[in-house]
């Protein structure tokens, strides 16, 4: 197996073990263009779980605002909802693409 394959995978995989680290030390440590790419992409895409954080901390202090009426915290509850989804789709996405590139020929 050629290294390049196995270390773009690794960025990739890395959403398991490492999150961010591996495919950041793997694009300024490699020489390989192509290695790069897929690392750069990994990057990207274990930092996407992130974005919805200021909207979740936002969320909660809106509703912690309103818990003093006995409302339920409906945006707060929608918010984490929508983070797992986006967590899941984002570990499902970088499995596939783990996958393709060992496979790739």
């Amino acid at each position: 197996m050629e290294t390049r394959k196995v270390l773009s995978a690794l960025s990739y995989f890395s959403i398991f073990f490492a999150g961010f680290l591996f495919p950041l030390v793997v694009f300024f440590a490699t020489g390989d263009e192509e290695t790069r790419v897929h690392a750069k992409k990994a990057l990207l895409s274990h930092l996407i779980p992130i974005i919805p954080v200021p909207i979740l901390i936002f969320a909660i202090i809106n509703d912690a605002s309103a818990l003093n009426n006995s409302v339920v915290p409906v945006f707060t509850i929608v918010t984490i909802v929508l983070m797992i989804l986006i967590s899941i789709i984002v570990v499902i996405w970088n499995v596939i693409k783990g996958v393709k590139v060992l496979t790739k020929e």
